[in-house]
């Protein structure tokens, strides 16, 4: 038996010990969700689930997962079951190489497969780990932190590694939302937009307007859209 069926919702947010991730534990925490809160090192993990807000410390929890490893990915799994025996929400928000320095038709390979292991792989192992948890779920919702980028519709040159391991995301999203539709999993992509981040630099919208366009998508009513691509709850282009 589980060690806490607690009646909240529980959410893992992969990616999460800085930026938006961060500020979607805390958003979710808020509406009262029980937080998982991951990064690939426990250290980060614990000391990026005392950073949100007071009131929601208590329901942010810290779990190691490193989403481009089959058996880490499967442990973190087993330990989710074991206390709780579901899953409700999956963030996927882990993502590496804004390679903003590369252009297609030179790039470095290797950065691009490394782009791919977390950005495309990564959420592929977690709902490949997490799928029978989800099943579990009373209102089950996976959302797949996307970006503009992989548009194909607006589609240019740069970022290689980034833009295309998006864009697979965004594919893997569709197919992932046709798939479990029948168990009432909603999937959705979602681009946060230009947010002040490391990742995105100064001069973006607040972390925290990112994150609401994420928690958005995480708590859509059972009769909200699935396989679709969003920014502050407006479809995008594929």
């Amino acid at each position: 038996m589980p060690q806490n069926r607690s009646p909240q919702p529980v959410s893992l947010v992969t990616g999460a010990n800085r930026g938006i991730g961060l500020e979607v534990c805390g958003q979710l925490a808020a509406l009262g969700h029980t937080v998982l809160l991951t990064a690939r090192s426990l250290d980060a993990a614990e000391a990026a689930a005392r950073r949100p807000a007071e009131g929601g410390r208590r329901s942010v929890h810290p779990l190691r997962l490193d989403v481009t490893d089959d058996a880490d990915v499967e442990r973190a799994a087993a330990e989710v079951a074991d206390r709780y025996g579901r899953l409700d929400v999956l963030v996927n928000n882990a993502a590496v190489h804004y390679d903003t320095w590369q252009r297609a038709v030179t790039a470095d390979l290797d950065v691009v497969r490394e782009a791919a292991e977390t950005n495309l792989y990564g959420p592929w192992r977690t709902v490949r780990a997490f799928a029978p948890l989800l099943r579990a779920g009373a209102h089950p919702r996976v959302v797949n932190v996307s970006s503009e980028a992989a548009s194909l519709t607006n589609m240019g040159g740069g970022t290689p590694a980034y833009t295309a391991s998006k864009a697979g995301l965004n594919a893997l999203t569709r197919m992932l939302a046709a798939e479990l539709r029948a168990d009432g999993v909603l999937v959705n992509a979602v681009c946060p937009g230009w947010v002040a981040t490391d990742m995105g630099g100064p001069g973006g919208r607040a972390v925290a307007a990112g994150a609401r366009s994420v928690v958005w998508a995480a708590t859509l009513p059972d009769s909200g859209p699935t396989g679709g691509f969003f920014r502050d709850g407006r479809p995008l282009p594929w």
